[in-house]
């Protein structure tokens, strides 16, 4: 059997935040059709330049300006051809003309976009990586020998032995290039808050959320363990009110244990259709529609959801759901409430509250 494995071109890169991302790295394939026609950009924004000095130049011979149009044009081919690359890659988040139409984009070896001065080390070094040049009378022996032809074998060479296929420019730099899609994975939060997943379940299984969303998500579940539940909710309020109005949520639920809720139900929760059993949590509801309902998702201590986190444990309908109500056979329905208190004196001290307990009777 052949144990040979297939090239990888991909690799992984771990940003600050600490979310991995899978970078494709871009090989001489892809990088070639690009120079070339940013190439072709370059030389044809230096030609209009040149046409327009050259006109400017003539209307204005008679007043002794020529040689001005003449020092402007070679100043000005002399800033194109050397920054082109630096100032779009610099400005257009490490893409240029031929980068952008190829797919393909620079940043740094970190996953972090390009800077000034990385862009314009990588650029210097280009002329570096095209060595060795020939000469057009290689090709064809009638040709005169001052056209001067890059080979790139450096720059291919340098390539072909590093782990992020990097030419001299990148590494000097320390940048790489990568096809410009990204798949990114994040280590997985621990969610210990009972709440999350009672809550979570009243997301509609078939939600999904957009790239931009998952990874917010993802951000501020690695760092709200960071911040306190003050700034926690100033944070997560803009996001969650959009989610509020979408799915009928109560005004009063918190938004930081909201985004912490659809977090575990896009990254945690399991995918097989079972219905999480969400033990003493379960009966209470957040929605609009269930206003009788015990506040459970506020994020206080004092709440019945805080208290049965703590320890208390009501009886109520194992389904967190709507609050309806039950109708006999003969439709006379009676719904009748009874609360209990808590046991143990010394939960009621340290908690405060007392569950609630819903049972319904029927005659």
């Amino acid at each position: 059997m052949d144990s040979r494995a297939a090239l990888d071109t991909t690799i992984a890169v771990v940003t600050p935040e600490n979310i991995a991302f899978d970078y494709q790295l871009a090989g001489p394939c892809r990088r070639l059709p690009a120079y070339l026609i940013d190439c072709g950009v370059r030389w044809g924004v230096i030609i209009l330049v040149m046409i327009a000095l050259t006109f400017a130049g003539i209307l204005s011979s008679a007043g002794g300006y020529s040689s001005f149009y003449l020092a402007a044009g070679f100043i000005l081919y002399f800033l194109i051809s050397w920054f082109y690359g630096t100032v779009l890659e610099t400005y257009f988040n490490g893409r240029t003309v031929g980068k952008w139409a190829c797919g393909i984009r620079a940043i740094d070896t970190e996953g972090r976009p390009i800077s000034g001065k990385r862009a314009l080390l990588r650029n210097l070094l280009r002329i570096a990586d095209m060595f060795p040049l020939v000469t057009l009378s290689t090709f064809f022996v009638e040709a005169p020998n001052i056209l001067f032809i890059p080979t790139g074998m450096i720059g291919l060479l340098t390539m072909m032995s590093t782990s992020r296929m990097q030419r001299l420019g990148d590494l000097a730099a320390g940048t790489m290039v990568i096809v410009d899609e990204r798949g990114w994975r994040l280590p997985v939060a621990k969610v210990d808050d009972p709440r999350v997943p009672a809550l979570a379940s009243f997301f509609p299984g078939d939600y999904r959320v957009s790239r931009s969303m998952a990874k917010t998500l993802a951000i501020y579940a690695e760092r709200r363990h960071y911040l306190t539940p003050a700034r926690r909710r100033e944070i997560a309020r803009h996001l969650a009110i959009p989610l509020i109005d979408r799915f009928d949520f109560r005004p009063d639920v918190d938004p930081d244990l909201l985004m912490y809720a659809l977090y575990y139900q896009v990254f945690l929760s399991d995918s097989s259709g079972e219905v999480a059993d969400l033990g003493p949590l379960a009966g209470f509801s957040p929605l609009r529609r269930d206003q009788n309902k015990p506040r459970g998702l506020m994020g206080d201590s004092t709440n019945p959801i805080s208290t049965a986190a703590h320890g208390s444990k009501p009886n109520s309908t194992p389904r967190a759901g709507g609050n309806m109500p039950a109708t006999a056979a003969m439709g006379k329905t009676v719904v009748a409430q009874q609360r209990s208190e808590a046991t143990s004196q010394t939960s009621d001290k340290n908690i405060g509250t007392v569950q609630p307990r819903t049972t319904r009777q029927e005659e």
